[in-house]
């Protein structure tokens, strides 16, 4: 299972579609729970992967030292803006696993949206956690706006030779509602089939190219399909907020709904991941709802989480439309069936934008 560990609700940015750092009242800054909690929970876990969240988790790094110290049987990960890595010791380092890095694409979006010169220090922070543990996979955070190009963000960031994976959000949780079904139109859906075309390129000369939001499709055609959101928010996943509390979902802090339980009493998983709305939709193995918080939290009101939902679809029908040549290139012996298996839950990653 994952565990999503926040380690404080601070954060060093202030990114426009985010807004820095949680009320300290909401999510504290510092962890006030007893480790030995944490760790009695976890080792119950056959199979733990623990993912250090925020905030920026590295502004308590002394907290993610202890953990590692503590729990060296989990497999480790972090989610991280990249500004302050060299926080944390090296030989920490070489414990961790996965390291998702936020990223936009290109430099001058990035920088537009998380602050002037944040792209060349994560670029640094890439290259430098690469060095002191080369086993370590990257993976680009990306949260795509209305002024991304996805075609030209992501091949950038491939090109850079940097990070093992790429996903994307979509920026149209947190902010206000904007036209997204014109950009869609005229920007998103036919950049993705531009990438989806490079894919495919890449497949031919038996190169699988880690773009989550294609691998994430594909696995579930071929393997096991997705019985909630992909990212295994309540059911494979859950979240420790540094005072305790234990949620279904990292962003839902404040909403009542996402409370399983606490450090100390323990907690209880969702039974039904998958929301109603979903189940009797032809995609829902592929997409198992898409985003959990989306479906309780539709800030965009039911008529925006339509057209969000309608562009979802038509990237999923898009990305299956491959399905005969891959069948193909499988046949031939370019690609293996096994090579297409990607657990999202374990990267702590998102399968649907």
């Amino acid at each position: 299972m994952l565990w999503l560990i926040i380690t404080t609700g601070e954060c060093n940015l202030k990114c426009d579609y985010c807004g820095g750092s949680f009320p300290k009242e909401i999510v504290p800054w510092k962890v006030s729970y007893n480790i030995e909690n944490l760790k009695k929970l976890v080792e119950k876990d056959k199979s733990p992967t623990i993912i250090f969240y925020g905030g920026e988790p590295l502004l308590n790094y002394k907290f993610i030292e202890k953990v590692i110290d503590n729990l060296e049987k989990a497999r480790f990960g972090i989610q991280t803006n990249g500004l302050l890595v060299k926080l944390l010791p090296k030989d920490y380092w070489k414990k961790i696993n996965v390291a998702l890095l936020s990223i936009d694409g290109r430099q001058e979006i990035n920088d537009k949206h998380r602050g002037k010169g944040t792209y060349k220090k994560v670029i640094e922070a890439a290259k430098y956690i690469k060095n002191v543990n080369p086993n370590i996979e990257t993976i680009a955070r990306m949260t795509v706006t209305n002024d991304s190009n996805i075609y030209e963000e992501v091949i950038h960031l491939i090109e850079l030779n940097l990070f093992d994976k790429i996903h994307w959000q979509l920026d149209v949780v947190w902010s206000n509602k904007w036209d997204f079904v014109s950009w869609a139109r005229n920007n998103y859906v036919p950049g993705l089939r531009k990438l989806l075309k490079f894919f495919v390129e890449n497949l031919k000369k038996g190169k699988i190219i880690k773009i989550i939001p294609f691998v994430g499709i594909l696995s579930a055609h071929y393997h096991q399909g997705y019985i909630g959101s992909p990212c295994g928010a309540g059911y494979r996943s859950v979240t420790v907020l540094s005072n305790g509390k234990i949620l279904s979902c990292p962003i839902a802090v404040r909403e009542k709904w996402a409370n399983l339980g606490d450090i100390y009493n323990g907690y209880k998983l969702l039974e039904e991941p998958m929301p109603d709305y979903c189940k009797k939709c032809e995609f829902r193995k592929y997409c198992g709802g898409r985003c959990l918080y989306a479906h309780m939290e539709p800030y965009w009101g039911k008529e925006g989480f339509i057209e969000i939902d309608e562009v979802n679809k038509e990237y999923i029908k898009m990305v299956l439309s491959i399905i005969p040549e891959v069948d193909q290139l499988i046949k031939e012996g370019i690609i293996k069936v096994t090579d297409l298996y990607y657990d999202p839950t374990a990267d702590s990653t998102e399968v649907i934008p």
